[in-house]
């Protein structure tokens, strides 16, 4: 990880009693196979990567399934010995509450199908046929799974295979957040893939934080955004189909990164991107990819139902024409 600079850095010892002014600083680097930045005012300038690093390190040990060693991983290969910590604990709530609210279209153990469908970390099954998929749906099912007193994590079969991987970045962010809490700083926005944590406000400006909702057609060198938004102590999350797909290389057959855990497909709804505010950036990061699992007209339902969530959708109304969703809660807060 590397640590920048302050970006302002205007600093006066007109006294040695008087005290350090405030002023923004920022971090940047990668994390979680992406790459994060951070933005904060304090006027402790003590240096916080120990701090950011023990996070990224903590979260990957619980919840990485790409690293061999992590707790999730073992748990996945059928070690029944391990004890999960608090971090895993917290993601399986988080993604217990969602998976209820959104009738099972947020559910972790797809991650049986995600690896079958070449999304995740093992090997891809080129050829999924019908019968290969019934046979790998029955491992599918987050009541499938319990965490026990102990402490240790109970499967219903062996070959069901736990992803948090849809919500662990959130709430990596969210981890984040509360180590910058800890050090008493109130003003900070966390950015990382894509998904943002704000918290106070930008000190330089006197204004809330502000975060874009990507454009569809936006390029990954040159980001172009369809509406910004400002954050108040929220986290903001989205999730997307336009980029994420793979294409079978002997049917020809696209397949988009999101499954639907009820049908155990991976054929597109009509939702092309969700984003996602909620009061962390764990349930922002859950409600996006479940909305882009359930379709338009579910995922309104849900959105009404739930008080402290705001969304913004794109779907395709038809062959050639495209929509725009956007909740009450969520106009509230784009800027005009």
């Amino acid at each position: 990880m590397r640590y920048l600079t302050v970006i302002i850095v205007a600093l006066f010892f007109t006294s040695c009693n008087k005290p350090q002014e405030v002023k923004m600083m920022t971090y940047q680097g990668p994390a979680f196979g992406t790459t994060y930045s951070i933005q904060l005012f304090t006027d402790d300038y003590a240096d916080l990567e120990k701090g950011l690093d023990s996070v990224f390190y903590k979260v990957n040990k619980s919840v990485s399934t790409y690293l061999y060693e992590s707790d999730i991983s073992k748990i996945n290969r059928g070690d029944s010995t391990v004890i999960v910590d608090e971090i895993f604990k917290d993601v399986f709530r988080v993604s217990e509450t969602v998976f209820t609210n959104s009738k099972g279209y947020f559910d972790p153990t797809v991650g049986t199908l995600r690896n079958a469908y070449g999304f995740g970390n093992a090997n891809d099954i080129i050829t999924l046929t019908p019968k290969k998929l019934d046979s790998l749906r029955q491992f599918v099912g987050f009541r499938k799974v319990k965490i026990l007193a102990d402490g240790t994590v109970k499967k219903a079969h062996p070959s069901v295979y736990l992803d948090f991987n849809a919500v662990a970045k959130g709430y990596g962010i969210d981890l984040l957040g509360n180590f910058l809490d800890s050090k008493n700083i109130k003003n900070y926005i966390i950015e990382l893939g894509g998904e943002v944590l704000a918290k106070g406000k930008h000190l330089g400006r006197d204004q809330p934080w502000t975060a874009g909702v990507e454009a569809l057609d936006s390029k990954v060198e040159h980001r172009a955004y369809d509406a910004l938004v400002q954050l108040n102590n929220e986290g903001l999350a989205g999730s997307g189909n336009y980029r994420k797909f793979r294409i079978d290389t002997i049917t020809g057959k696209k397949f988009v990164h999101t499954i639907n855990p009820l049908t155990g497909m991976a054929e597109a709804s009509d939702v092309t991107s969700a984003t996602v505010i909620a009061p962390t950036c764990a349930l922002a990061d859950a409600y996006a990819t479940a909305f882009m699992a359930m379709g338009l007209e579910r995922a309104k339902k849900v959105i009404a139902s739930q008080e402290d969530i705001a969304a913004y959708l794109t779907y395709i109304e038809d062959e050639n024409t495209t929509g725009t969703y956007v909740s009450q809660s969520f106009k509230n807060k784009m800027l005009r």
